[in-house]
Order: structure tokens, then C-alpha cells, then sequence
């Protein structure tokens, strides 16, 4: 069983940064693939980036490339994604997530836990 709980959410000017945390409760988190999903108003949930469980893979959604990153520290039970040169677009509520998986995936298949999200809102 995994709890997780997102932070770092906020209002921030078109070209600044952010950075959110997901911290994990659990015996094993280091054994998790972990991912950061997004909803802005309106639209489905998406991807943005995850992580593998050893965290020798990463995949990000196109839009984020270049811009995105995200890392585990495995020793504090956490999951970072660092944003730099936000967009309006970027506006949503970002949540984590966790699950067992072999390969890393694009979609919330897989993931079976969640946090509650953080709020991120971009100005322009």
C-alpha cells in the first residue's frame, strides 16, 4: 500500500519555474515506477513525465521536453518534477502517481495509486 502526497503547486508568470514534490508513504517505494499526470479544466487527464523504478528511464510527454524533468531520491521516498519555462498552457492540477510495472507507461495504465494534486497556474 502507497499513500502519496503532492506539493510545490502554485501561481507562477509565463517563463518561470516550479518545482512539485510527491512524498510516498510505503515499505517499497523503491520498487515503483512513478508518474506525474496533469488535468486542466475541461480536458482529459494526461500524461507528463515518469520514472522508472531504478530511475534509468525516463519518458515526457512532447509538449514538456526540454522544459520538464523528473527525478527520484529514493532515500526520502520522493519524486521531484522540476518545471522551467512555464506556459499558460501548463495550467492544471498535477497529480502523482505509483505502480509496479516492468516498462514505464504513457498512460494511467498500470498506475494504481494516486495523490490528491496540486494545483499549478501559469499567468500570462
Amino acid at each position: 500500500h502507497v499513500q502519496l502526497v503532492e506539493s510545490g503547486g502554485g501561481l507562477v508568470q509565463a517563463g518561470g519555474s516550479l518545482r512539485l514534490s510527491c512524498a510516498a508513504s510505503g515499505r517499497s517505494f523503491s520498487s515503483y515506477a512513478m508518474g506525474w499526470f496533469r488535468q486542466a479544466p475541461g480536458k482529459e487527464r494526461e500524461f507528463v513525465a515518469a520514472i522508472s523504478a531504478s530511475g534509468d528511464v525516463t519518458q515526457y510527454q512532447d509538449s514538456v521536453k526540454g522544459r520538464f524533468t523528473i527525478a527520484r531520491i529514493n532515500a526520502w521516498n520522493t519524486v521531484r518534477l522540476q518545471m522551467n519555462s512555464l506556459k499558460p498552457e501548463d495550467t492544471a492540477v498535477y497529480y502523482c502517481a505509483a505502480g509496479l510495472m516492468t516498462t514505464i507507461k504513457a498512460d494511467d495504465r498500470g498506475y494504481d495509486y494516486w495523490g490528491q494534486g496540486t494545483q499549478v497556474t501559469v499567468s500570462s
